[in-house]
């Protein structure tokens, strides 16, 4: 049994903990946030049999085998150096970082310490995208050319996520990680992205962020082919996640926000899907919410590989990797022209 401890308390975190209930061979056994009150209701709700007083006091804790870094992205570097440090295995959540820089930090620190390290990307686990990449690789429609990905709702739902100076970026940052990771899983992440383009600005909430709150990048692949990335926090009426992949024999659509369950409702009747921005009138509840996004996937994958010692599907060189890529789109945001993606040696 491979026992975890979750550091942070938030919606990302509780979809961990839920995730963890599909690992046959792992179970949550202790947990940490910065804010006690709510380590403690996380407790609560996991049945996390402790809760510890300091990052420290929980990654030196020998009965805990792996760190699940689900904190703010300001909070990764030292997480992941105190995890490090410690010995433990590590999974962080995504982004990786606030900048290529950082996350190549991040990256140094396990990789000096030897210690074993998961970039958790679910977009790539989920159901939808997995059998899309199945029928992709299997030559359904034919030499894939080209992909277009959506990923809007209408704002966080946490403070830490507005400050775009201490976490790093607005909505691109945010949610154009998940989106960008989707195109090297599927053009090959040997085919670098060679080139980027993007354009943001903050359409709406402009009296909460000073970070982008829409974007929009080109990402031109060393193969030819081309992804559109668009991201945004100013569409209401709850998540989308949308995928558009052309061939030279064919296209595939992915939609997690096509629910088998909608309708008009006059009464709420409690939690419908994350971004819900109302409870009564049309709703699109997403049933199963923690598989259908790939958390279960995930994190049953990284478990197996983590118990075997072999590297998962996505790593911190990955998170990197993205990171650069992002980096690169807000130059191009600043300059107004395509930007070369420099990669660390």
């Amino acid at each position: 049994m491979i026992r975890v401890g979750i550091l942070g308390s938030g919606f990302i975190a509780d979809s961990y903990a839920d995730a963890l209930l599909d690992v046959r061979n792992a179970a949550l056994v202790g947990n940490f946030s910065r804010n006690p009150e709510r380590a403690r209701d996380f407790a609560t709700r996991w049945s996390s049999p402790k809760t510890y007083q300091s990052i420290d006091e929980l990654c030196a804790d020998p009965e805990i085998d792996l760190v699940v870094i689900a904190l703010p992205n300001e909070a990764h570097l030292d997480a992941a150096r105190i995890a490090a440090s410690a010995g433990k295995g590590i999974i962080c959540t995504k982004p990786l970082a606030r900048t290529g820089a950082e996350a190549s930090q991040i990256l140094e620190i396990v990789r000096a310490a030897g210690v074993w390290h998961a970039y958790a990307e679910s977009s790539v686990f989920s159901p939808n995208i997995q059998k899309a990449h199945e029928m992709v690789a299997a030559g359904g429609i034919g030499d894939l050319l080209t992909m277009r990905a959506r990923e809007a709702h209408s704002g966080p739902h946490a403070p830490h996520f507005w400050d775009a100076e201490t976490s790093g970026g607005g909505a691109l940052l945010d949610m154009g990680c998940h989106t960008i990771e989707s195109a090297r899983h599927f053009f090959g992440k040997d085919n670098q992205v060679t080139q980027v383009f993007a354009w943001g600005a903050t359409l709406l909430h402009g009296d909460k962020t000073t970070g982008e709150d829409s974007a929009v990048a080109l990402l031109k692949f060393a193969g030819g082919q081309l992804a559109t990335i668009e991201s945004s926090w100013v569409e209401k009426g709850g998540m989308q996640l949308r995928h558009e992949f052309v061939g030279s024999a064919g296209r595939l659509v992915t939609d997690t926000s096509v629910t088998p369950v909608w309708g008009f409702i006059s009464n709420p009747v409690g939690y419908l899907v994350e971004k819900s921005d109302q409870d009564t009138g049309w709703v699109y509840p997403v049933p199963e919410e923690t598989r259908a996004y790939g958390f279960s996937q995930q994190m049953r994958h990284f478990v197996d590989h983590f118990e075997a010692g072999t590297a998962p599907l996505e790593t911190f060189l990955d998170g990197v990797i993205v990171n650069t890529i992002l980096d690169a789109c807000y130059r191009s945001m600043r300059s107004g022209t395509w930007e070369d993606v420099t990669y660390p040696s």
